[in-house]
């Protein structure tokens, strides 16, 4: 009797902390609202569509695709500092090399860039975590 009363209270306590672990870990997600995907497909179609065409799929041997790749839906704070800083070296996605200069992108508010950065991440096929105003600053600051 005694073993099974350590082992229930062994699996109320383990059930109590493994449900805070995740309550903390999905506070971390940046929600993703249907106001910022339609504010960052606008800033899209305004700034980025023209050499990453409508669809996102880029220009071969130019311009990159954003369509599943881990550039795109990999680390965040490299997407970030590739709009802030633009991008002049040669990259392989998905096993084709791009060689089209992208230029800074920073005048573009944080809002601006953390919602477009959003839409992208969350269009043409993708499916990644949103991108913060905070994230966005952080990185900018560093600029």
């Amino acid at each position: 009797m005694k073993k099974w009363v350590l082992w229930a209270a062994f699996a109320c306590l383990f059930s109590v902390t493994g449900f805070c672990q995740t309550k903390k870990k999905a506070a971390k997600i940046v929600a993703i609202s249907a106001v910022q995907l339609s504010k960052g497909q606008t800033v899209y179609e305004n700034v980025c569509s023209a050499c990453h065409q409508a669809d996102g799929t880029g220009v071969p041997s130019l311009n990159p695709p954003l369509t599943k790749n881990d550039w795109t839906l990999g680390d965040k704070t490299r997407l970030i500092n590739i709009v802030l800083k633009g991008l002049q070296e040669k990259i392989e996605v998905n096993g084709e090399v791009y060689d089209n200069v992208m230029p800074a992108n920073d005048y573009l508010s944080d809002q601006e860039i953390a919602d477009v950065l959003t839409f992208v991440r969350n269009s043409f096929g993708n499916k990644a975590s949103g991108v913060s105003v905070a994230e966005v600053k952080t990185q900018r600051a560093k600029k």
